[in-house]
């Protein structure tokens, strides 16, 4: 393929380019860093963010992915990584032959930075990386379709960051939205470009439980749908979930009484809430969610599955 100097023109096929296991299995987890300390559950806009750049965001469905640094990618070049993107993805459409770089393709790609989406100001901008269809036989001016979203991001700069040489980048976390097949596309190509593997990322119980007392703390709306927690049972013939909803505002004044500082979360406060919402469940049921797994997270906010899905709602 032509690589970000210029050097080969020649795309192989995709199935040419898997460098360790690009997307397979849940892989890891989700917020630890290297040195095993939580990581804030979710990103956070700046409080300076214009809302209408991160609109993409909501109401998707977006996988979650880990990445290892990028070696030698630039945020000078984004323009050229697109258009190199986008030759990729029409090689694979005629099945590995070589297209000529620049000539107007069915699939359009966009890569552009997101310098609001960042969890602190040490952390790298995110990428958005965009594939929109337009039909060949209509005009130029036409409107163009959205296919699929993926987008880099980072949410622990300096711990990550901090062996890292100076030639990578450190983007750890892909979320997309769209077919799988684009996001192969997609992935293969960062993978071979920048000398980085993705993996599918797994969200431990752990994390479950801080998304469940972060999002509770959020503000919002009176007629907001209820929290919701399912619970895998373990150690049974057929599968077993435990589906278990509890109003709005009665998480709200739960965690409120627990949370001592607002505006930070503490593992020993969301240990408490937890237990608190398995004593409730308890003494009404008589069965100990405890000896469950958390498999799911549903607020007003977002929503979060353990096989490393989440939408956020707003």
């Amino acid at each position: 393929m032509e690589s970000v100097d210029g050097a080969v023109r020649t795309l192989p096929s995709i199935g040419r380019l898997s460098r360790g296991l690009p997307f397979g299995r849940p892989h890891g987890q989700f917020g630890l860093s290297p040195s095993g300390r939580l990581l804030p559950p979710a990103l956070r806009s700046q409080e300076n963010a214009d809302p209408r750049r991160t609109a993409f965001l909501l109401h998707k469905q977006w996988t979650l992915y880990s990445v290892t640094p990028l070696y030698r990618f630039s945020n000078t070049r984004l323009r050229d990584y697109a258009r190199l993107l986008s030759a990729f993805i029409a090689a694979e459409k005629q099945k590995g032959l070589a297209v000529e770089i620049g000539v107007e393709l069915d699939i359009k790609v966009a890569v552009s930075s997101i310098p609001d989406l960042k969890g602190s100001d040490q952390d790298q901008a995110a990428i958005l990386v965009q594939l929109s269809l337009r039909s060949p036989a209509s005009s130029k001016n036409s409107e163009e379709k959205l296919i699929w979203l993926g987008w880099f991001c980072c949410v622990s700069g300096d711990d990550l960051s901090e062996n890292v040489p100076e030639d990578f980048t450190c983007l750890p976390l892909f979320l997309a939205n769209g077919a799988e097949s684009y996001t192969s596309i997609v992935g293969s190509w960062f993978q071979k470009t920048f000398d980085c593997c993705f993996r599918r990322l797994a969200i431990s119980p752990l994390n479950l439980s801080w998304m469940a007392a972060m999002w509770t703390g959020c503000k919002v709306d009176k007629t907001a749908s209820a929290m919701e927690l399912v619970f895998s049972v373990p150690h049974l013939p057929q599968p077993l979930d435990i589906s278990y909803a509890i109003h709005p505002e009665d998480a709200k004044a739960l965690w409120d009484t627990v949370q001592k500082t607002p505006g930070e979360i503490t593992q020993e406060e969301v240990d408490v809430f937890m237990d608190c919402l398995y004593s409730h469940f308890h003494r009404h049921f008589k069965i100990h969610l405890s000896a469950t797994k958390l498999v799911k997270v549903s607020t007003a906010v977002a929503s979060a599955h353990c096989d490393g899905i989440i939408k956020v709602r707003f």
